[in-house]
């Protein structure tokens, strides 16, 4: 088992961006060496001849074919119906 110490637990906590407190950081202490241990105790299993599980429905991605659909409405149609353009872009005022 793995000795945890304050100065860990405060170096994880601003990694993580958050202030604790002297008893948080008692508290996360006690939990990180917890977790820490029940990894140790999974470590221990007999998984030889087991076939990683990856997922366990028979759900898969949908991929599709990464394709430009120019579709009926070309650029410079929507270009004409804008009030101003510029460059190949819809002018509009500026929003400061």
């Amino acid at each position: 088992m793995s000795t945890i110490s304050n100065d860990k637990v405060r170096a994880l906590a601003q990694l993580s961006n958050i202030m604790l407190s002297d008893e948080e950081v008692e508290s996360l202490k006690v939990d990180i060496a917890n977790i820490l241990t029940y990894i140790d105790m999974l470590g221990e299993l007999e998984t030889e001849g087991v076939e990683p599980t990856y997922q366990v429905n028979d759900l898969h991605n949908v991929f599709r074919s990464d394709e430009i659909n120019q579709g009926a409405v070309r650029r410079e149609h929507l270009l004409a119906l804008a009030p101003e353009s510029l460059e190949n872009q819809v002018k509009v005022p500026k929003v400061l």
